[in-house]
């Protein structure tokens, strides 16, 4: 196949694209087939508005030898298939987690004959939902299932936002079974990739379901408790269940716990597992109306453009920190996110339409080891934590501090967009529960994106935080061959081990665990 880059409209039809084709190349249409989009980017230049795009084609293999001469226009495209070693194991491989690393690791093995048994200590999509509808309404926290805990991960409760950049075989594998289990095609080739919330969920059972007619296994509300090893080897792992507690015997076990189960990093650490500890970001939500970040980031383009605008904005301070917007939602809402009691967490969520009346993302400060008081490797853990229970303390009923734009930039008060945090918020200075450090950070990022995207900063935008839960603030050492140092048959997954950090990075890596593990413990049939 061949690929070049064309310009599309933003309306377009299967005909547009063969025709930018032709006007590109000396080909005609009947020459073409197999014409597939592998990238497409919203450009704004002026009032104008239209996609630029990468598509790839198949020819006569005489022609395509000669359009391949046009070195400048076109390039060879090819795609790896995907394949995993077909092995036979004498043991069923277990996994700890049910998030995108979880999933396709499970997903990989049983394809490749496995039956692995899928331990979460949460709960099905369809419970989960409950847990988190009472949490968000009525403040009912269950600890065990909520938006970070519970089959999906916590991507389940999100935008289902999918940083794809190059692609490869194993993103491929990822993206071709979200889009099998549900997905929007578009997720394919679109820079603005997402599957939301309202369907992630959806593709999240469809995925479990296959893995169960491959012979998998799930056992949920199953939170593990120990790992039973014998001279640095696993020999089982250990679980509980409706106050019962089971060991179950296996040679290999993917960690594919998540940036949020403490207890569990806790208890591997006294295991002996090696950790480190890892930068992240700590901020808060930012929320602006939807139709005006359209408007100053689409700009005369306005009227012609249908999706909700994003933004990515980062900043690098004399300080020696990184402001940064992370996880922005648009048409969305912030997200009660705690999975600790007496702890207040953020997060951001949009569905598919992204037509919420607000959009949101985190303004977040980077944060190192050396900011965490201490060198103990769980120690920026801690300083989640610290900062969590702060943020309680100063409100009530799991209500969310905020403060608007004006108040932070200019200690003068101010009216406010209506918050979408469902808990409810409360008026509380950021520096209330974030040092000085942070929030001046903060507010000098701030000026700086007001500079980039003009009406960046809005008086009457709020902050809602803490955000916390960036990414996993451990990691979690292991080998070339993807096993815990000096340990055997203990594979470190995702973004709780400190690998991956999103939906596609966290499912790759799972998968990536799933093929050492095949080719570590397998014999070919």
């Amino acid at each position: 196949m061949i690929k070049t880059d064309i310009i599309l409209p933003l309306k377009y039809n299967h005909g547009d694209i063969s025709s930018a084709i032709c006007e590109r190349l000396p080909i005609a249409k009947d020459e073409l087939s197999d014409i597939t989009l592998t990238r497409r980017v919203l450009t704004i230049d002026g009032a104008s508005a239209y996609y630029r795009a990468t598509v790839a084609f198949s020819l006569d293999a005489d022609r395509e030898r000669g359009i391949l001469k046009m070195r400048n226009k076109v390039a060879l495209y090819e795609e790896e298939p995907f394949s995993l070693p077909r092995a036979t194991l004498d043991f069923r491989p277990t996994i700890v987690g049910a998030g995108p690393a979880g999933l396709f690791a499970a997903l990989a093995l049983a394809e490749a004959g496995a039956r692995p048994i899928v331990l979460e200590r949460g709960d099905t999509v369809d419970k989960r939902r409950e847990a988190v509808r009472l949490f968000s309404a009525l403040g009912v926290l269950d600890p065990e299932c909520n938006v970070q805990f519970g089959e999906g991960g916590a991507g389940t409760f999100s935008d289902g936002k999918l940083k794809v950049g190059a692609h490869d075989k194993y993103k491929m594998k990822v993206l071709s079974e979200l889009i099998a289990a549900g997905a929007d095609g578009s997720i394919a080739y679109s820079s603005t990739a997402h599957v939301g919330t309202d369907r992630l969920g959806e593709a999240v059972k469809k995925i479990r379901e296959r893995i169960i007619a491959l012979g998998g296994e799930f056992i949920f509300s199953a939170r593990m408790t120990d790992l039973v090893l014998r001279d640095n080897v696993l020999c089982g792992v250990t679980y509980i269940k409706g106050g019962t507690e089971y060991t179950l015997d296996t040679r290999a076990v993917i960690l594919a716990i998540g940036h949020s189960a403490r207890d569990t990093v806790r208890m591997l650490y006294k295991k002996g597992l090696v950790m480190s500890a890892r930068p992240f970001g700590i901020g808060a939500r930012i929320e602006h109306p939807r139709e005006y970040i359209n408007k100053i980031v689409y700009k005369e383009a306005r009227e012609k453009i249908d999706e909700a605008a994003s933004y990515h904005l980062v900043t690098h301070l004399p300080s020696g920190r990184s402001v940064y917007s992370f996880c922005m939602c648009p048409g969305s809402t912030v997200v009660a996110a705690t999975s600790t009691e007496g702890a207040v967490v953020t997060n951001g969520m949009s569905e598919y339409a992204r037509d919420a009346e607000n959009s949101n993302s985190a303004l977040l400060v980077s944060v190192t080891p050396d900011d965490f008081g201490s060198e103990h490797p769980l120690s920026g853990i801690e300083l989640q934590e610290k900062i969590e229970r702060r943020a309680y303390g100063l409100t009530s009923d799991y209500r969310a501090p905020s403060q608007s734009l004006r108040s932070l930039m200019a200690d003068g008060e101010c009216e406010h967009i209506r918050p979408s945090y469902p808990r409810g918020t409360e008026s509380v200075p950021l520096v209330s529960y974030l040092n000085d450090g942070l929030v001046e950070s903060l507010k000098a990022g701030i000026r700086d994106f007001d500079e980039w995207l003009p009406g960046f900063y809005l008086p009457w935008a709020v902050l809602t935080g803490p955000e916390t839960r960036t990414t996993s603030p451990v990691r979690i050492e292991r080998g070339e061959k993807h096993e815990a140092v000096g340990l055997v048959g203990i594979y470190p997954s995702g973004e709780g081990a400190g690998y991956a950090g999103g939906i596609i990075s966290s499912a790759v890596d799972g998968i990536k665990c799933a093929e050492s593990l095949l080719l570590n413990c397998g014999s070919k049939p």
